[in-house]
């Protein structure tokens, strides 16, 4: 009880703050999501139910049903040593940039910032490609029930119809969008695992190419990974997090578990024939003998999926673009918050109507397959700079431990040489284009410093800002409070600067 008491006596004593200390990322509403929401988060971005029917197809067109579902078995095991990368983050700090804001606290800026495109490009990219895919199928369901939607006309209403719901449920507020982005993709879930469990009725082969292909293993691997990516969207919401130093590491751990448990059943399913009847109504509709209203009920269940996964991207990159105002990055006006939901609206309309115009402007061609290899680059590029910092940064507070080091390494060369082999297959099938984009996305993040070093350099040291405590957290005469290099209250771990200490009893000795 002495510690009790000391601190009781304290307070009394306590000084007031002259300023009260405040997080930069209150504004978003702290400490309101659950465990379970912002996991909903998480998984709905790998869209599984969607993805236990591409990967399958994926998997039978470039690579032997075995060799298939190994290589999905890999990326799994790849994704989760991701995840325990990140986790070294989530249990030590809440940021709303994500990825972004940890890569800063082991690598600094220069790769903070390149990690930031990459980051915001594999988003943008991820919700465009989702919203394109969950329109289609929309479409195919309103085509099937009698509805006339061809024509650019008909798909342009069908994109301005769903990215208006998308924005309409993302402004109403992190907890809304995340219960309605669950109760979505359970649904679908639930439909596509039914499916799935039905009696085998033979081997599926595809008619869009060979069983192998060159280069089949490559982008098996990249399509799992792709299909994982956005397991670490929940680190967007932490400040936003009850007990967000747990209630974020859970789902950054849970999600590739989960939904790499259910991709790699689905490749099993693929491998002994049980997801003849899905590839074979998702690629031919009612001309495979299905009746119309299973191709009705599949197509409606994918556009689901991945209008929740478009949605749950977009949510994401919204925490990321608030961030980066708040660091005065990008424009403040993507730091307008909504004062009643408490969501960056500025932020999600700028990038909800990027997405719908990109998705809508779509078609099957090779634009869309270098996006597609563009933002599967940008995901593995994130993971390594992710992977490489969580070693400086665990060397630097000197909290290393032997399994993380070498889970680290492992992912960090795994994520290189991925990486590296899709560039040169890019060039050896003679697609320049895709790598040159690649390149430049790269590249554009130490340009992006340059120029904030040349004309900007204050800018840089705001930076990495992640929530912190306020006032209100600590108990009068529990913390020291004093400035950072901004003028900002903060609690720091010592004694604070001699007629510079805002709230806390009597000094301690610097830790």
């Amino acid at each position: 009880m002495s510690a009790l008491s000391d601190a009781i006596t304290r307070s009394f004593s306590a000084e007031e703050l002259d300023r009260p200390a405040m997080s930069p990322l209150r504004a978003l509403g702290r400490r309101r999501l659950s465990g379970v929401e912002v996991l909903a988060q998480s998984v709905a971005t790998t869209a599984p139910a969607a993805s236990m029917v591409v990967l399958p197809m994926t998997m039978l067109r470039n690579a032997s049903p075995l060799v298939g579902l190994l290589t999905i078995l890999g990326a799994t095991i790849l994704i989760s040593l991701i995840a325990l990368c990140v986790t070294q983050f989530t249990r030590r700090q809440a940021a709303a940039g994500g990825l972004y804001s940890f890569v800063f606290q082991g690598l600094g800026t220069r790769a903070a910032l390149t990690t930031g495109v990459a980051v915001l490009v594999k988003y943008l990219g991820s919700a465009t490609l989702t919203l394109y895919s969950g329109s289609a199928a929309l479409t195919a369901v309103l085509r099937e029930v009698g509805f006339d939607v061809d024509g650019p006309v008909a798909t342009l209403a069908v994109h301005a119809a769903v990215a208006a719901a998308a924005l309409a449920v993302l402004v109403r507020g992190a907890r809304f969008a995340a219960l309605a982005i669950l109760a979505v993709e359970a649904g679908s879930l639930l439909f596509i695992v039914a499916l799935t469990l039905l009696p085998a009725a033979g081997t599926v082969s595809p008619a869009a190419g060979p069983v192998t292909a060159p280069h089949g293993v490559l982008y098996v691997a990249l399509g799992a990974i792709f299909a994982l990516a956005g397991f670490e969207s929940a680190t967007f919401f932490g400040p936003e997090a009850k007990r967000p130093l747990v209630t974020i590491t859970r789902p950054v751990l849970l999600t590739p578990m989960i939904c790499g448990g259910l991709f790699v059943f689905a490749a099993w399913a693929a491998w002994t024939g049980r997801s003849t009847t899905i590839v074979d109504v998702y690629l031919h509709g009612t001309d495979s003998g299905a009746p119309t209203l299973l191709v009705v009920a599949l197509n409606l269940g994918l556009a689901c999926s991945w209008l929740a996964s478009a949605t749950a991207s977009s949510h994401a990159a919204s925490r990321l673009v608030y961030s980066m105002g708040v660091e005065r990055l990008l424009p403040p006006v993507f730091t307008a918050v909504h004062r009643r939901f408490r969501t960056p609206y500025a932020a999600l309309l700028a990038i909800v109507l990027l997405v719908a115009a990109a998705s809508a402007l779509l078609a099957p061609s090779p634009v869309l397959d270098t996006l597609r290899d563009v933002v599967r680059a940008m995901v593995v590029a994130a993971y390594v700079l992710v992977a490489v910092a969580s070693i400086r940064f665990l060397r630097r507070i000197r909290e290393q431990t032997p399994g993380v080091l070498l889970a680290a390494f492992a992912a960090s060369l795994a994520g290189i040489a991925l990486l590296g082999y899709l560039l040169v297959a890019r060039i050896l099938d003679s697609d320049i284009g895709g790598p040159a984009v690649i390149a430049a996305l790269l590249s554009a993040g130490l340009l992006w410093h340059r120029r904030l070093l040349r004309r900007r350099p204050g800018d840089l040291d705001r930076v990495g800002a992640f929530d912190h405590a306020e006032s209100d957290d600590v108990l009068p005469g529990a913390g020291v409070f004093a400035p950072d290099a901004h003028g900002n209250p903060v609690l720091v771990a010592g004694r604070a600067p001699p007629g510079r200490r805002h709230r806390g009893g009597p000094p301690t000795d610097s830790s």
